[in-house]
């Protein structure tokens, strides 16, 4: 783990949007990470190509991939972030997606601050060995 996580609060009273918050920046680190490490790209193209991942529409494919790799438990914090209610939705996302999105990112911030790193980089692995945008570009 990057971080050692020194919760004083109760990790099943963070709301979802909270491991959400959390979460955004967990997967965000994740995906410049490997970019950075894996390909030669401009600055822009990293960005261009991480929005690919880190977005909402992003996010709504990955999880398609690894919904059914997760357990019990991370489907429960899964349905607990994508019922969680927003007070708006991204431009360039439909409300499902959004929603997704943000039980994705409420999955990756409730892996992190239980210290789940492991399983971060098993889902991580999973998803780019199937989602990789990179890949896309050059087929």
């Amino acid at each position: 783990m990057l971080f050692e996580v020194d919760a004083q609060v109760d990790i099943h009273e963070q709301s979802p949007l909270s491991l959400a918050f959390v979460g955004d920046g967990v997967f965000e680190l994740l995906v410049r990470q490997r970019l950075v490490e894996r390909t030669r790209l401009a600055p822009g193209k990293l960005h261009a190509t991480c929005v690919k991942y880190v977005s909402a529409k992003g996010q709504h494919r990955a999880l398609a991939y690894l919904e059914p790799l997760l357990t019990e438990e991370e489907q429960a914090v899964l349905r607990r972030g994508r019922n969680a209610s927003k007070a708006s939705v991204a431009k360039h996302a439909t409300p499902q997606e959004y929603r997704a999105s943000t039980g994705f990112e409420a999955l990756w911030g409730w892996l992190y601050l239980t210290g789940q790193n492991e399983r971060i980089g098993q889902l991580f692995e999973a998803l780019w060995q199937k989602f990789d945008p990179m890949a896309e570009q050059q087929g």
